[in-house]
Parts: C-alpha cells; structure tokens; sequence
C-alpha cells in the first residue's frame, strides 16, 4: 500500500485548548534549573517576576490539565491524510522552536489555545519526522508565540524511500565560528531530581522518572527532558547576552543531538553572529553535556535583543 505523505502537509489539527497559571510559570522555571538568585523568574513578588519566554513550549502536553495526566493519553488521536499509523512508543523530540510574538500574560485565563498544522513529512531509512506549526492564540485570536516542532517516528515506513516536503520552518542555524572562541560560556550542574521538577510542567513521559523503563528503550536509566536542556539554555542566553532581562530572547530553535541524565553538566557556548530581525543580535550556540562529553543541543540559533542593538 502506497502512501500519499505530501497529502499530510499543510493538514490543519483541532485546536488544543491550553491555560496556565502563575504557579505554573514558577514550576517551569525551577524544571529547567532557575535558581534562588533568579527572583524574576521564581518569585511572583519581585519587581520584574514574569515568565521564562520559552514557557509555551510545555503547552501541546499539558493542555488545560491541572493535575498529573497519562503520557499516553496526549498524542492526537486524528488520522492525519497521507500517514500510516505512528507509533506514539516509538517517537523522539528532534527539534524544538519558539519565536516570541507578544509578552505573555502571568495567567491565561479561560478561551486560549494552540492552532497547529502539519508543515512538514519526510521519509528516511529510519523512520518518518513530522514537522509541526503551532501558533499560541488568545481568547481574541491574537497570536502570542509561533513554535516548529519535528517528531522522529523510529522504524515508521511510508513507501520505503526517501521523501521530502516542507512548507514552513523555523530560522535554519549559521555554523558555528570556528575561527575564534564563543562570546559567551555559561556552565551550570543540572540537578538529580531535575526531570522529577520538570515533568510537572505536564510532561510525564515515564521515561524521565521510571529507571526500568529507561532501560527498556536503551539508554540505561531515566534520562532528562529535551525540553528541560533547552530551557537552560535559553535561561543562559537570557543572562549574558541578554544582561537577564527575559524579555530580551524573541527566538530560540536547536536541535536535540543526545541524551541527557539528570544531574549530568551543561555548558551553553554562544557566539554573535550579526543583526537580527527587529533590532535583535543574531546568536549561534550549542549546549554540551560536559558529563558525557557529547552536544546535548545542537544547531542553536536565538534572537536576543541587548543593549547594544536596542540603540541602533
């Protein structure tokens, strides 16, 4: 049976209604590493306390839950024109993106909600990746955040070759420099108990909390969420080339390269590439898991706006 993937791409999913809370925000940032020094981002009476702007990236999972849901429970049950069936067991996190349209709300609110269509199929010897658009809406239709997001369905064949389409993505990575050391190195220890903090945030995949199933698919014990790495990173862009004003990072996309174990090192390496769009700096990076050795984050390209570009 032949299978027609092209059909799938520019499929528009049912609207996920979403909402979150300011205590929410809180549990956010202390699951991707925020610390007791960082009182704009974990205390809701400090002057300039507000969200981390990557908080929407928790949203596809937790929807309007406000209490522990099943992972298994979360993966669209639509049949997607074009696709056979995905085994949601056997799906990987490739890419992760967030473009900042508006600063978020400390609350939501009821009538929010995230509008997402299929923007990408591609077919390899090792699977199918879906990539997907997400825009964040408020109760009047008024986007807040774009997200791109590309699932890897291990083993998942299609028509057995190599396939391609794609009619939207995020901004694509400059290479690193390689001629001269990064602007900005920010290392910082994860903590043990880290995917046990994050995956309150509506991710409750037991991949990050049960040693048996960590083993089961390979890597030996639990291992941290992708999306708790990124966090860290954009928490490092934030504080050097953005002085720590979170408002100042409006884009940040990278790839998930390796795995990471709770308690494992990260260090965010960042060089400046030029101008961004909007009076934003252009930044290039990678987070490393010092642990291991390997590239966690990969492919990293953020807008921040600093100083430096604001007078421009």
């Amino acid at each position: 049976m032949g299978y027609d993937l092209g059909s799938a791409v520019g499929f528009q999913l049912q609207d996920k209604p979403v909402s979150w809370t300011r205590k929410d925000l809180i549990t956010y940032a202390l699951g991707v590493g925020a610390k007791r020094d960082e009182l704009p981002l974990v205390y809701e009476l400090a002057k300039s306390w507000g969200p981390l702007p990557t908080y929407p990236v928790v949203l596809s999972l937790k929807g309007e839950d406000t209490d522990v849901s099943l992972f298994a429970s979360k993966h669209t049950k639509e049949i997607i024109p074009g696709l056979p069936k995905l085994d949601p067991k056997r799906v990987v996190h490739a890419t992760q993106s967030i473009e900042v349209l508006r600063d978020l709300p400390q609350e939501s609110g009821p009538g929010w909600k995230l509008s997402d269509r299929i923007v990408g199929v591609h077919e390899n010897k090792s699977g199918i990746i879906v990539d997907k658009e997400s825009l964040l809406l408020d109760p009047k239709g008024t986007a807040y955040a774009k997200l791109y997001s590309s699932a890897f369905y291990l083993g998942s064949k299609g028509n057995g070759g190599k396939f391609s389409k794609a009619i939207a993505s995020a901004p694509q990575a400059k290479p690193i420099p390689k001629d001269r050391k990064p602007d900005w190195v920010v290392r910082e220890k994860t903590s043990p108990e880290q995917a046990l903090i994050y995956r309150l945030s509506g991710d409750y995949n037991p991949l990050h909390i049960d040693p048996e199933v960590g083993k089961a698919l390979g890597f030996g014990d639990v291992i941290l969420h992708g999306l708790s790495s990124y966090g860290f990173a954009a928490r490092a862009l934030i504080r050097t080339v953005g002085k720590g004003d979170r408002l100042a990072l409006r884009l940040i996309c990278a790839r998930f390269s390796s795995p990471v174990a709770p308690g494992d090192e990260l260090e965010t390496q960042a060089w400046k590439i030029g101008p961004g769009p909007q009076g934003t700096t252009e930044i290039a990076f990678i987070t490393k898991d010092v642990t291991t050795g390997r590239v966690a984050l990969s492919n990293g390209i953020a807008y921040v706006k600093t100083a430096e570009t604001s007078k421009l």
